[in-house]
């Protein structure tokens, strides 16, 4: 039995590049499909995905190099399609079904995302895989993902990062940071903790949207925190 019926998966772009440092590590792709694929096989847990662009291009990084904000955000709404892509077409190897949404119009590379479609799909079995974050400029894909984990009924949003949960500070600057097991939203505002953008943080905590924040590096993690066991951090109310 799953700890939760419906998740939300927040992936990093950053994620994909494995040992590459850049683009899409075909190994660490396909890694995660195979994660994927055992938590869906042995709990039957419904999954939704938000992966970021950066492995290939953020809007940020842009804007500093004349890029206007607008466009900027766009190429990154692109470069979050090519990862749902990748993503999506490692599931299917592994014999998994996988429907790409994209939050702008796109078709034939993927289907217009609304609640009902994407829900269907759910409910059918297959991996839901939301591009483009919210389809708006000046939002990241952890807003994006905040938004889709709350159209989508979720019962909570797991964000998969390259660290085992919520730190004091941040542990790969800071040897004497110490890690949470739980947290308030609150006190992710009043401690300035850069979980991830204070949108995204907002829309949880105004809709009851449990988040945890643990290693989706590490493998068997997914499976841990899915069948129950204390991994990560969870944060709530």
């Amino acid at each position: 039995m799953s700890r939760y019926r419906r998740v939300l998966l927040k992936l990093s772009g950053e994620s994909l590049q494995g040992k590459q440092g850049y683009g899409i590590d075909p190994d660490k792709l396909s890694a995660y499909a195979q994660e994927i694929k055992e938590v869906v096989d042995a709990t039957g847990t419904e999954i939704a995905i938000v992966i970021g662009g950066g492995n290939i291009f953020r809007g940020l990084t842009g804007i500093g190099k004349g890029v206007d904000r607008v466009k900027g955000d766009q190429m990154g709404m692109l470069a979050t399609t090519i990862n749902s892509l990748g993503l999506s077409a490692a599931l299917e190897t592994v014999g998994l079904e996988s429907v790409v949404f994209t939050a702008i119009q796109m078709a034939p590379v993927g289907r217009f995302y609304n609640k009902w479609d994407a829900i269907a799909a759910l409910r059918e079995g297959k991996i839901v895989i939301c591009s483009c974050g919210t389809g708006n400029p000046y939002f990241t894909t952890d807003t994006g993902a905040s938004l889709r984990a709350v159209e989508l009924e979720c019962d909570a949003m797991l964000k998969g990062t390259r660290v085992d949960g919520i730190y004091t500070a941040d542990p790969e600057k800071d040897p004497s940071a110490t890690k949470y097991d739980t947290i308030t939203y609150d006190e992710i505002y009043e401690q300035n903790l850069r979980v991830m953008d204070l949108t995204a943080t907002a829309m949880c905590r105004e809709n009851g949207m449990p988040i945890v924040v643990f290693n989706m590096d590490k493998p068997g993690n997914l499976m841990r925190l899915l069948s129950g066991e204390t991994t990560g951090t969870l944060v709530t109310e």
